[in-house]
């Protein structure tokens, strides 16, 4: 299931199922996403009560996905808000540009893979959410 919703989407990602029971597997190729991927990073050893993000990206793509455990992603365009749980390491969500995106309530063991479209950037950041909105305005 692949829909689009203000910038942010959940992508299913393609899962080939062992039929002697050895366990599942999905690949990531170049081609699979809407952007090259210049860099991969993971979280890991989240407390539960800690977050992550608290920002926007004015150019940098992402695709997140569980690979473990769960999490809550909060997405926010400035006009629309909205909480997805990543919980399936056969799904992922997309965030494009100009979203805002706070990760939070990690279950332990929880690990977020990160494909990000560019390498890190500072000054692709907004880190005030302010200074988000007057950007997306």
């Amino acid at each position: 299931m692949n829909k689009e919703v203000n910038n942010f989407y959940i992508i299913d990602i393609p899962k080939i199922i062992d039929k002697k029971g050895r366990g599942n597997l999905s690949v990531i190729e170049k081609q699979f996403l809407p952007f090259k991927f210049n860099r991969v990073y993971y979280l890991y050893d989240v407390p539960s009560t800690s977050y992550r993000g608290g920002h926007a990206h004015k150019e940098q793509q992402e695709f997140l996905i569980a690979l473990s455990g769960s999490f809550d992603v909060i997405v926010d365009n400035g006009k629309t808000k909205k909480k997805i749980t990543l919980n399936k390491p056969d799904r992922g969500l997309l965030i494009k540009t100009r979203v805002w995106r706070e990760l939070e309530n990690f279950s332990s063991g929880a690990i977020c893979l990160v494909f990000a479209s560019d390498t890190f950037k500072e000054e692709d950041y907004i880190r005030d959410y302010e200074d988000f909105l007057l950007f997306v305005r």
